[in-house]
């Protein structure tokens, strides 16, 4: 992790914008600084911010302050993204931030799916940057906007039906079928996810938990190499969601990792019926190419979701791994 003192800096420039920008799309530069300050890149952090401040809005008006008493109400309500943020500060300086995650992460778990997935993968990335260092105002900030930001866009998912399903992670989202009708954005696709095949439903262990979320995330990885073409920006979701889950477990106490596995299956399998191609296409080695040299291409070409899930393909380095973020270069257009 950084210790120059620039992702702090550059979470401190960042935390005069909203969380999102023309009215539903995320802001993504919180989370790809710090992915990019964790792999080794700090010093491109303020170009790369540079070239994504076309992408920023102003940080949004308040309504009404989130308090205690009145919080149910404000769930869900996009339009209370500044109250909630707000309402996380307040709760950051007041409470040790492990605390106030633990009281909030079961809250929020049933609405993770909300704002594309991103408030979580927000969250996961802010929790990073605490675990793996200094507790400082920016990082804790960060978390609360990163908190704030799913409540606003809290969503649950509608009861769904069990499929059949399969032992391992890569067979169960071989298994997912997609969905009827692939027209719309996130939201309308996601209403169109009725059933989903089973998969580590009997898991009770917190250690087994880990371990199959740990399995899940490497196997939504490595099918990006061949179906990412199913959607380049909106596939990446399949495997970054679920890391963000798997990122925060060490923060939590352990009787909550197995209802994180559920809700991290149940994100990842949704976001393939969404986006599943017709037909993959057939693996192609990486090569002769190392994890280091794969996140300089990442850094070049400068998209923000090839930035991240490069970032989730690093914590496996193996060769699918980097195929899928070579993949993600391929298909996506790069940030001018």
């Amino acid at each position: 992790m950084d210790t120059t003192g620039t992702l702090d800096e550059a979470l401190q420039r960042l935390h005069v914008s909203g969380p999102e920008r023309l009215g539903r799309l995320t802001n993504h530069a919180p989370m790809a600084v710090e992915a990019l300050a964790a792999n080794g890149q700090a010093s491109a952090v303020h170009h790369w911010l540079d070239l994504y401040a076309a992408k920023l809005e102003e940080f949004p008006a308040g309504v009404e302050p989130v308090t205690e008493t009145n919080w149910r109400s404000a769930l869900g309500d996009p339009r209370r993204a500044a109250d909630w943020i707000g309402y996380f500060g307040r709760e950051l300086e007041e409470h040790p931030w492990r605390e106030v995650l633990t009281l909030w992460w079961p809250r929020l778990l049933p609405g993770m799916y909300g704002g594309s997935t991103h408030p979580v993968i927000r969250v996961g990335h802010a929790v990073r940057t605490l675990l793996a260092g200094e507790e400082t105002g920016p990082r804790l900030t960060e978390l609360a906007h990163g908190l704030g930001y799913w409540a606003a866009r809290h969503h649950p998912m509608t009861e769904l039906m069990p499929a059949p399903g399969a032992d391992s992670a890569a067979a169960a989202l071989d298994a997912v079928a997609p969905v009827g009708e692939r027209e719309g954005g996130f939201p309308a696709r996601l209403g169109r996810v009725r059933s989903l095949p089973v998969w580590a439903s009997a898991v009770t262990d917190p250690a087994e938990a880990r371990s199959r979320l740990t399995e899940l995330v490497r196997a939504a990885t490595h099918r990006y190499a061949t179906h990412g073409h199913g959607e380049e920006t909106m596939l990446v979701h399949a495997a970054t969601a679920p890391n963000a889950v798997l990122r925060t477990l060490p923060a939590l106490p352990a009787a909550l990792w197995v209802p994180s596995l559920h809700a991290a299956w149940t994100a990842s399998a949704a976001v393939t019926a969404m986006y599943a191609p017709d037909a993959p296409v057939a693996y192609v080695s990486p090569g002769r190419i190392t994890p280091e040299e794969v996140v300089e291409r990442a850094l070049a070409h400068g998209d923000e979701h090839v930035i991240k899930l490069t970032d989730t393909a690093m914590d496996f380095g193996d060769e699918r791994a980097l195929a899928a973020a070579l993949r993600a270069i391929e298909l996506s257009e790069p940030l001018r």
